[in-house]
């Protein structure tokens, strides 16, 4: 099984679904608790007939999804076809799907050697320095976001500590969430990279990336 590339993951016509990151994710209303648990062993039954299984997450009035397949590190037609599924269920149940509401969060730190800095923020974040694997920090009990080194040029002087946050937002939301931002008092700092990115910052400077898949190699 081989990762999809985004023209074919676009043009799988899941319209409950967006691609954030390496993975699939969909949120679908239900207005209650039992509503949502029912859903969920629903998910169940289908994620057993595939053997494939998706990550979920159930509150009182929303079930979210998140799919990849992670003997790739990304989307297969495995997770293509069991969205499709899942969709079908939501669609019986009368659930509606909320796809501008999905949103995946990272954590970016700037740093002259990741290799040096990774253990421990792997032992900060997750208890266990091994949570590195060179590039990032994976919490294998998905409590904390990833989080991942952005190279720069070491410094002989104590930098300050420089961290932002990559939010992972569906492509279509980029412009809007760009105007909410400047509404609220931010400015666009770099938008050439758009629609992979754009650089904001607050009015202290503190920055913020919107990231989409869009335009990745």
């Amino acid at each position: 099984m081989t990762k999809a590339d985004l023209t074919t993951i676009l043009d799988a016509d899941l319209e409950d679904w967006r691609p954030l990151v390496h993975s699939l994710h969909a949120r679908f209303r239900t207005g209650d608790f039992a509503t949502g648990l029912d859903f969920v062993v629903d998910i169940g039954a289908a994620a057993e007939d595939a053997n494939h299984h998706p990550d979920v997450r159930l509150t009182y009035t929303h079930v979210d999804i998140e799919l990849i397949s992670h003997d790739t590190g990304g989307i297969t037609d495995r997770d293509l076809d069991l969205a499709r599924t899942i969709s079908d269920l939501a669609r019986e149940r009368g659930l509606e799907a909320e796809p501008t509401n999905v949103a995946k969060l990272e954590i970016a730190l700037n740093a002259g050697d990741a290799v040096q800095l990774g253990p421990f923020w792997a032992a900060a974040l997750t208890g266990d320095a091994q949570n590195f694997d060179g590039e990032q920090v994976v919490d294998p009990a998905g409590q904390v976001p990833l989080m991942w080194f952005q190279p720069t040029e070491p410094r002989a002087e104590v930098p300050p500590m420089c961290f932002h946050l990559d939010v992972w937002i569906p492509a279509g939301q980029l412009p809007a969430r760009i105007d909410a931002v400047v509404a609220a008092g931010g400015r666009v700092v770099d938008d050439t990279e758009s629609p992979s990115f754009v650089v904001l910052e607050d009015a202290e400077g503190n920055k913020a990336c919107l990231c989409t898949v869009m335009d990745r190699d």
